[in-house]
């Protein structure tokens, strides 16, 4: 699996295949039993400058106000605080959130944490971000709003974009190239290039187009043995010692 600089890559496939494990490698917070994660040609050793994070869950410090959140990236990297303060007022109103600067994360909807998310990871001026289905919890019209911001404000610094779901809309809707792994053990199994052409527009309308449709069809069909073969194994593991309770 390659991502080029500046590429858009997302990663789909069945539950227990490996893909935040991948994106944990190439962060540098996990280790490669076998292989090599390489980004710049250099082998990841642990965690580098450069690449910016945003977790399925909210990573926000409570105790922090939001604009604290966002500063903290920037303060870590030894940068004044003034400087800090300044980036991530500029970083929240990119986002939708002036105004909301001394709220604390308890006092937000999902959708505006997830904003403050953002902006904490795009305030480091990553050259790679990865994201580990970052809109999953949010219901479906939050989550085209982030996904028609998230475009918006990669678009304009372009890092390298790693970007696991189990959504395969949002995948053909965001990305430049979809990553079908198979069933664990994860293993590249398909690439697929995404030829909608940039800039997008809204998710919710390019979803309609026929050229969208085919390409749903084309990473279904590969996408859906590797869902299947995952759920049988699942399945018979969890029906197995059931069933031999009630055979002895």
């Amino acid at each position: 699996m390659t991502v080029e600089p500046g590429e858009f890559c997302a990663v789909v496939g069945p539950s227990g295949c490996g893909k935040s494990t991948t994106l944990t490698l190439v962060a540098g917070l996990d280790r490669a039993s076998e292989g090599t994660v390489a980004v710049g040609g250099q082998p990841v050793t642990g965690i580098g400058r450069g690449t910016s994070f945003m977790f399925q869950t909210d990573a926000l410090l409570p105790w922090k106000s939001v604009l604290g959140n966002v500063a903290l990236g920037p303060l870590f990297r030894g940068a004044p605080k003034k400087s800090a303060l300044t980036d991530a007022r500029d970083w929240l109103r990119m986002v939708g959130l002036a105004g909301f600067e001394d709220r604390y994360p308890h006092q937000l909807s999902g959708g505006m944490r997830k904003r403050v998310a953002l902006a904490a990871a795009l305030i480091n001026e990553p050259s790679i971000l990865l994201m580990d289905e970052p809109f999953g919890a949010l219901d479906v019209q939050t989550k085209a709003i982030m996904s028609n911001e998230l475009l918006t404000l990669w678009d304009q610094s372009k890092p390298s974009v790693i970007f696991v779901t189990h959504d395969l809309e949002e995948a053909i809707a965001l990305a430049d190239k979809v990553v079908v792994m198979t069933a664990g053990p994860g293993t590249v199994k398909a690439v697929f290039d995404i030829d909608l052409p940039r800039p997008r527009g809204s998710v919710q309308e390019i979803r309609f187009g026929q050229r969208f449709t085919e390409l749903h069809h084309e990473i279904w069909e590969s996408l859906r043995d590797e869902v299947t073969r995952a759920y049988a194994r699942t399945a018979s593991v969890s029906v197995a010692p059931a069933t031999e309770g009630v055979l002895s």
